[in-house]
């Protein structure tokens, strides 16, 4: 960890220290001297597509408490190809936060500054990509579904194979999914269903007789 990492980690702490204790609410904050970053950073996702956390920051005194108010320009500095963020601009709420939503592009590595004017050193995320999956297969067992969350492109397959014995379980999915998306089966106990996934979203299905005993599951589907 370098000598900025550890002064901002000795920042994030002062951050926590502070909300913790009722005369860190009571002090108003100074003029912004640093931002640091709270959440969405080293994150591993696919190419092409958002990232499941957003982009966030917190804009702090010299002090390390959090000052509101402060706009924050955001922008990917690795190459050409490797993303966006939106918006481009946010500015921090009553906690010192401001956001932005990250998507990734067609390189493997992605980074993203994030920075207000008079800033000497900007905050840094960097973001990894790979190809996503073009298949998933999913096993009915033991009165579950086995993986219970898998992910595919679009244009890929999931399969469902009953695999239970004798037991007897439907494949059902929400009403309110993307479609196109799989027909309901009826109770069975052997086969098996692929199906070929055209648009992107989140499903979730559920075995009808066996929903109430955490019988469900969730496909993702990414660009």
């Amino acid at each position: 960890m370098t000598r900025r990492q550890w002064a901002r980690w000795g920042v994030l702490v002062g951050i926590l220290w502070a909300s913790g204790c009722n005369g860190g609410g009571t002090q108003p904050p100074g003029p912004p001297t640093d931002l640091v970053p709270t959440g969405g950073d080293r994150q591993n996702w696919f190419f092409n597509n958002p990232l499941p956390t957003v982009l966030s920051v917190t804009a702090v005194d010299i002090d390390g408490r959090a000052v509101p108010g402060v706009i924050v320009t955001w922008a990917v500095t690795s190459s050409s190809g490797s993303g966006a963020v939106s918006p481009t601009q946010s500015t921090t709420n009553a906690i010192g936060v401001a956001t932005t939503t990250d998507s990734v592009g067609s390189s493997t590595t992605q980074t993203v500054s994030a920075t207000f004017s008079g800033l000497v050193s900007p905050a840094s995320f960097s973001e990894f990509a790979t190809t996503p999956p073009t298949s998933a297969a999913v096993s009915l067992e033991n009165f579950a579904f086995n993986p219970k969350n898998s992910l595919v492109q679009t244009g890929g397959t999931v399969t469902w194979t009953w695999n239970d014995g004798t037991a007897v379980h439907t494949l059902n999915f929400n009403a309110t999914d993307p479609t196109p998306r799989p027909a309901d089966t009826p109770p069975q106990a052997t086969g098996s269903v692929t199906f070929t996934f055209t648009t992107v979203g989140t499903y979730s299905f559920f075995c009808a007789i066996h929903q109430a005993q955490g019988m469900t599951g969730q496909p993702t589907v990414v660009h």
